[in-house]
């Protein structure tokens, strides 16, 4: 079965009203629903500066209550930044609350101001963040869990906070050594949305390849996240998307987003150059036409991002109600290796390495 979600950003302008944008977010939740998707999820980050950020936890527990019966995930947790007890029990609770259909994302993250805010010197955060998450899928097994370490020490306890299901994991990555994590200690791979389509066909294959030597049985869900805006036309797409987009990643460079990047990935760019063979931005037919050819790479999770801070309500809505009715339900539909038609006026393209470049046009 074809999934397709939609990532909610929660991000919003420094000094907006958190009221206010909460009530818009849901508004966004109930379309989701309402159109039948079948998944949502919000971010991570602290002391984002440049946006104002709800957490994800509460966050995702109001949610709940308008989710339907939609999955509910984090993408993602950063979870050497937290005490792995309670990571447990507040993500087992956050299980119950959605009723066993949590999704378990979690990442590293890259921000030096985060990690200095937290007290964790950068070369102990592969290592917290693999014992951590250790710790928490140790807990949530009611087995006795041991641990001896500078920030948590456990002897022999028991949660009793338990998840209603225990929630997958799954693992974000951006460079080739975080993929190949990915492929040995996680449920699997949750494809991030910034590198191009060029880049995570490479590494699918180094994480197919790393989970095989590593005695891991192929994986049961493979989701990719992509940024997307869908509109009646390509133009109109890119000119209610293109402002917020860019001014989104103009703030990952800021951050140093694509400095953990592979191929020496740069954010500093125009518009245009950032979007080729990244963003999906157009008609229903060029959305197809850019994410169906990832079926052919066994993707069967779509999780869409097509609201950005500033952008007007009235406009994420629009993308999300023609993306429910009209793309999803293709993508359903679509069995593995399927290609699309070329969307009317559109080149045709001959293979699964071709990005159609009308969906990325800026």
């Amino acid at each position: 079965m074809v999934s397709v979600g939609v990532f909610l950003t929660h991000q919003q302008p420094a000094g907006r009203d958190p009221v206010a944008a909460l009530q818009e977010q849901l508004s966004l939740v109930r379309a989701a629903r309402d159109g039948g998707l079948d998944s949502v999820f919000a971010g991570q980050h602290h002391l984002p500066e440049s946006f104002s950020h709800i957490q994800p936890l509460p966050w995702l527990a109001r949610l709940a209550a308008e989710a339907g019966d939609m999955r509910i995930g984090t993408g993602i947790h950063l979870l050497a930044l937290h005490n792995p007890v309670d990571t447990a029990e507040n993500f087992a609770s956050l299980d119950a609350v959605c009723g066993g259909r949590s999704i378990f994302g979690v990442g590293l993250g890259y921000r030096e101001v985060e990690y200095a805010a937290f007290g964790i010197p950068p070369r102990q955060k592969v290592r917290r963040f693999e014992e951590n998450l250790r710790i928490v899928e140790a807990m949530w097994s009611g087995e006795p869990v041991y641990a001896d370490n500078d920030w948590c020490r456990l002897d022999g306890v028991r949660s009793t906070t338990l998840p209603a299901r225990r929630p997958p994991v799954w693992m974000a990555a951006n460079s080739d050594a975080a993929v190949e994590r990915a492929a040995r200690l996680a449920d699997t791979w949750m494809i991030n949305p910034h590198a191009t389509t060029s880049t995570i066909r490479r590494q699918l294959d180094l994480f197919h390849a790393e989970r095989a030597a590593a005695g891991r049985e192929p994986v049961r869900e493979l989701p990719l996240m992509r940024e997307i805006y869908c509109a009646p036309t390509r133009e109109r797409a890119i000119e209610l998307a293109r402002p917020h987009l860019a001014g989104k990643y103009a703030v990952y460079a800021d951050w140093g987003q694509d400095r953990v990047m592979p191929e020496k990935e740069s954010f500093r760019t125009d518009y245009a150059d950032l979007a080729e063979d990244r963003f999906v931005v157009g008609s229903p037919e060029d959305c197809l036409a850019a994410l169906l050819p990832w079926r052919e790479l066994g993707v069967d999770h779509f999780v869409l991002r097509t609201d950005w801070a500033g952008m007007p309500v009235g406009d994420a809505l629009a993308s999300v109600e023609l993306l429910a009715r009209e793309v999803a339900p293709v993508l359903r539909s679509s069995p593995a290796g399927s290609r699309p038609p070329s969307p009317e006026g559109s080149p045709r393209w001959t293979s699964a390495s071709s990005s159609p470049s009308p969906t990325t046009a800026g």
